[in-house]
């Protein structure tokens, strides 16, 4: 019984999630709508790799890797844009 509640979980996040997107997108505007935005995606993603991917059963090992490619693809999305930022 226990592992048929994960996949409801994840489905009922997952819906949960989309409704906050909608909302977002209708509620917040300005500055804020980007940062709301990308935190929501944030929380998809990591919903998506948690129980989708099965990190969640995985060695620490196969959890460092997925954090450490985590880690550089903010570093490079860091880096394009300051290089964004800095054209004239």
């Amino acid at each position: 019984m226990k592992a048929l509640l994960w996949p409801v979980f994840a489905w009922i996040a997952s819906i949960c999630l989309l409704t906050a997107t909608v909302a977002a997108s209708f509620a917040v505007t300005g500055p804020t709508s980007i940062t709301v935005s990308l935190g929501i995606a944030l929380a998809k993603a990591a919903l998506i790799c948690w129980f989708f991917m099965n990190l969640r059963a995985e060695s620490g090992l196969l959890r460092l890797a997925a954090g450490a490619a985590a880690v550089w693809l903010l570093i490079f999305l860091a880096l394009v844009a300051a290089d964004y930022a800095t054209r004239s």
